[in-house]
């Protein structure tokens, strides 16, 4: 029997994250992860945030309803510095929500309400 090809690959390519004004969101999410803002918005509602690895981030106005902001964290994203980390959200007055817990995450939410974690 020939084995089946699997036409889905074992990978996360992208993670959308809603936003209400995607000029305004990729701003934001581009300041906080030191990204350049020159890339394109796609079809006037999508920004492709290009990160280390083989997963993007994928800013959607398109599908923002506040019914739709992650309430809990969807995404991770890595330090090698928890405490560096948490000063530098402190700096750009961004909402945290946790402190630094276990000594090794702590979440917080982006402009529009989504909670994402930061862990080490």
């Amino acid at each position: 029997m020939a084995a089946v090809a699997i036409p889905i690959h074992n990978r996360i390519q992208g993670v959308f994250i809603p936003v209400s004004h995607i000029e305004q969101a990729r701003d934001w999410y581009c300041r906080l992860l030191g990204l350049p803002t020159d890339g394109e918005i796609f079809f006037g509602h999508l920004y492709v945030l290009p990160m280390q690895g083989q997963a993007d981030i994928v800013l959607d106005s398109q599908i923002y309803a506040p019914e739709n902001v992650f309430r809990v964290p969807a995404i991770q994203l890595a330090t090698d510095d928890i405490e560096q980390a948490f000063a530098y959200m402190q700096s750009m007055n961004v909402e945290l929500i946790t402190g630094i817990e276990n000594g090794h995450w702590f979440n917080f939410k982006d402009p529009d309400g989504n909670v994402l974690m930061v862990c080490k």
